[in-house]
């Protein structure tokens, strides 16, 4: 067994220096000023923990190579080549998640890559989606957001009117920005419930509801938020919402997703 596990070490070391230009291109856009993935650099941490989490369930299973891994360690490459042949980042990122698992199952068999799979599976939500994609959801979610706040507003009796992604009220106007878009709410809920979904002590089909309805409780949250900041924003002016407040209101924002979310889940258990 202390072979197989140098071995792995040794060829992941290897593919480590092959995917450097992938792991400097993730690193940036973790750091990457309002990141959407500032949570990424832990994911990698996250999926070693649970991997040793199943610690003494490993040390049971007998390692059987299985050469249906080479199939996926093969595919990954030529993903990664043909991607750094064409500077996409993105996919190359994803090849790494075929990578893994093919060296699982090439040096430790089926039944290691069944235990293992969902703790490396969880490595997606350290890849950055493409900035394209992301910026144009999020601006679908900023119209979004600002048209269920002005509703909001006006049902608890502060008259608001939207133009845009902007929210107009009776003494001031908001406009929500690309940042207040609720996308990184999404993505950071997204990889947290999977989590808890992991560790849920439900049928397989409850989980996966649970994931699904991660992105509108996440969206209900962020409509919160920006009616909390208008209305904020109406009552004691820009200078006060956009300063401490603001930062703190993002906070308030995934409490009350991460709250609304563990509400969901017991009652789906």
């Amino acid at each position: 067994m202390n072979k197989n596990y140098l071995k792995i070490g040794l060829v992941a070391l290897l593919a480590g220096i092959i995917y450097i230009p992938t792991f400097i291109w993730m690193w940036d856009r973790w750091f990457a000023e309002e990141s959407y993935y500032s949570h990424g650099i832990l994911m990698p941490l996250v999926t070693i923990f649970l991997i040793l989490f199943k610690k003494d369930e490993l040390n049971k299973i007998k390692p059987k190579k299985d050469n249906i891994g080479l199939v996926l360690i093969g595919l990954a490459l030529l993903i990664h080549l043909g991607s750094a042949w064409m500077r996409v980042y993105f996919t190359s990122g994803f090849s790494i998640i075929l990578l893994i698992p093919g060296l699982v199952l090439y040096f430790l068999g089926r039944e290691y890559f069944k235990a293992c799979l969902y703790p490396i599976l969880f490595l997606i939500f350290m890849v950055p989606m493409p900035l394209a994609f992301l910026i144009n959801i999020s601006v679908k979610l900023q119209l979004l957001a600002a048209q269920c706040a002005t509703v909001l507003l006006n049902k608890i009796g502060i008259m608001a009117a939207r133009d845009g992604i902007t929210i107009k009220t009776i003494h001031s106007s908001m406009e929500v920005a690309g940042a207040c878009s609720g996308m990184k709410t999404i993505i950071s809920l997204l990889a947290l419930g999977a989590l808890v979904a992991y560790f849920a002590q439900s049928k397989i089909w409850k989980k996966i509801v649970l994931l699904i309805l991660t992105i509108p409780i996440a969206v209900c949250a962020n409509t919160f938020r920006v009616a909390l900041l208008t209305a904020v924003n109406e009552i004691y002016g820009e200078k006060f919402a956009m300063g401490w407040f603001h930062g703190f209101s993002g906070f308030l924002l995934f409490a009350v997703a991460f709250l609304g979310f563990m509400v969901v889940k017991e009652i789906i258990e």
